[in-house]
């Protein structure tokens, strides 16, 4: 029976450290690499200062690249640290961030992965099969021994490196927690995935490069391995609060909190709100507040049910007057509201669904001063929102070029309210206080912007980009064009029409200038500055899931490869491992 020991909050690190079986503390091969420091003390010397700089600061995981590297610019500066061993430091303070919710996850609940590269080259008897490598229990390497141990405690054991299967088991929610072992190289290349899916880890560098006879220190891994929590880490599903969220917008849900429509106007809107989408921001609204609970995972209580359909009414409105403004004919693959019931039915409907909105807010049982802040939160929102299309309706009447920061400025109001009231709200029923309002505004402004312009740039591509509206596009084009080229910009808004060979000009002007590699890197520089915002937070829940928000919206988690083809992919000249590396 293998010991496991539980957290004591009266020791100095409060983590359990289970004591390595002799003659396991060092697994060495061959010298460290040069980013690794060469002796076992000074390893160790490093990590307890790490540990040390992260408790201190109280730092919340998930913690960005940048924030990962400005933490160890700062260690280096202040403690004299060998610059070589930035890599090696930026492992460990990530490792320190996460070790108490790694602690808290049941053994059964995490997934162990070791590198093939550690076992005995010449002499393995393992065969290897399309998930990695399936050990013979020779003894030859410390593999067997690791992974009996691991199993023997509950884990999910995988020797491979990078594995797809990784991410696809972390996808499907049967683990909670990675502990793994890789090189330095392959630890860089797979930290943007698990930072943007906010997946809790410890890893354990090895001291060698390359992909053969690799080394360890043992007592690290083992450590790693048994590390655990008296108190068990609640994670929220986010997967299955869509499922519900997706249940309270459909008919019986709605009938099942609001009773039977009384009216034809109240017919309409509940149809119109089961209609398809995406349900973002009723869910924002019901995963910020579930974030803030003692239990992420427990039972929704019916008033943050009755705020996230709220939300949702609030979004509904504003396409039914988006539609008509823009004069657009098809929504969800279907006819807008306006095309099938006629303006005037549509604009009343719209109007019902935001008074809808505010009693349902208003009557959701929260206290009073809470129901006054998200009234208010929502009012702000209400009003920036129609700001933003003023602005783009004023600019329709009289068109003319407009400068990137002004597009930036329309993007900003007519998303970016969107996104913040239903975080604001949900926080707000939840507990949380002007500090975490402050945040989610500069993290919502952020991940509004970035997705208008990555809708932007995915019109223009498609061809089916509307070029009578305000467009980060042709902004940028214009700006950096020559006279010539502005006054092909200008023929769009002289014509008040875009015919297909004006397009097609634009197009090509645009290809010419290289405007779009220039948009996408606002995009991204958008949603790195939505990440940096997350560093205020001092919940881990709300970090984690805001950090996977942005993640789901603009799909970042990839297919991972393993060490082997990132070796080959830098031999050929491809930039494919190089392309995700931070």
């Amino acid at each position: 029976m293998r010991l496991r020991r539980s957290l004591s909050t009266d020791e100095e690190s409060e983590l359990s450290m289970a004591t390595t079986p002799p003659g396991r503390g060092l697994h060495l091969r061959r010298p460290p690499s040069d980013k690794v420091p060469a002796a076992k003390h000074e390893r160790d010397r490093l990590r307890a200062i790490v540990e040390d700089h992260v408790r201190t600061l109280g730092l919340v995981p998930p913690l960005g690249l940048q924030e990962v590297l400005d933490h160890v610019r700062a260690l280096i500066e202040r403690h004299r640290l060998n610059v070589l061993h930035r890599d090696f430091l930026a492992v460990l303070l990530n490792n320190a961030a996460w070790r108490r919710q790694v602690a808290g996850f049941p053994f059964e609940r995490r997934l162990l992965l070791l590198p093939k590269c550690m076992r005995d080259a010449e002499s393995c008897a393992a065969e290897i099969d399309a998930l990695g490598l399936v050990c013979a229990g020779c003894g030859r390497c410390p593999i067997a021994d690791l992974q009996t141990e691991a199993e023997e405690l509950g884990y999910a054991v995988m020797v491979a490196e990078g594995s797809p299967v990784v991410m696809s088991l972390i996808e499907s929610g049967k683990i909670d927690a990675v502990v793994g072992v890789s090189c330095l190289g392959v630890l860089e290349r797979v930290f943007p995935y698990m930072e943007a899916g906010a997946v809790p880890g410890i890893a354990v560098p090895l001291l060698n490069d390359g992909c053969s006879d690799t080394s360890v220190d043992l007592d690290w891994v083992w450590d790693a391995i048994h590390l655990s929590s008296a108190d068990e880490t609640p994670k929220l599903d986010l997967d299955a609060l869509r499922a519900q969220v997706d249940a309270w917008c459909a008919p019986a849900g709605m009938e099942e909190l609001l009773g039977t429509p009384r009216s034809g106007t109240e017919e309409i809107a509940r149809a119109w709100l089961a209609k398809a989408g995406k349900r973002w921001r009723p869910l924002l609204a019901a995963s910020a507040y579930q974030t803030l609970q003692a239990r992420p995972d427990g039972p929704v209580p019916p008033a943050v049910r009755t705020i996230a359909l709220a939300v949702e009414c609030f979004h509904k409105a504003s396409l039914i007057h988006d539609d008509i403004e823009d004069a657009d004919a098809l929504r969800y693959g279907e006819k807008t509201l306006h095309e099938e019931h006629g303006i005037p039915v549509a604009l009343n409907v719209g109007d019902f669904l935001l008074g809808e909105g505010y009693r349902l807010i208003a009557a959701c049982g929260a206290p009073p001063v809470e129901t006054a802040a998200m009234l208010h939160a929502v009012a702000e929102g209400h009003r920036a929102l129609a700001t933003g299309q003023g602005a783009e309706l004023a600019w329709m009447r009289c068109m003319r070029p407009l400068a990137p920061a002004e597009v930036l400025d329309i993007f900003k109001l007519k998303t970016a309210p969107a996104f913040e009231v239903a975080l604001r709200v949900g926080a707000i029923a939840g507990g949380a206080g002007p500090d975490v309002a402050n945040v989610l505004a500069r993290f919502s402004e952020a991940v509004g912007i970035a997705y208008q312009i990555r809708d932007d740039l995915e019109d223009f591509r498609s061809g089916e980009a509307e070029l009578l509206r305000p467009s980060l596009v042709i902004a940028c084009a214009y700006e950096r064009a020559g006279a010539a080229g502005k006054a092909r910009c200008a023929r769009l808004w002289e014509r008040g029409a875009v015919p297909a060979e004006l397009s097609d000009d634009i197009a090509a002007l645009c290809a010419e200038l290289r405007i779009e590699e220039e948009v996408r890197e606002l995009l991204e520089a958008y949603k790195t500055e939505a990440v940096r915002s997350l560093c205020g937070l001092k919940n881990s829940a709300l970090k984690g899931l805001l950090r996977r928000i942005v993640a789901k919206i603009f799909n970042e988690i990839d297919v991972m490869g393993c060490c082997n083809e990132h070796q080959a992919g830098d031999a050929a000249g491809g930039a494919a491992g190089a392309g995700a590396a931070a």
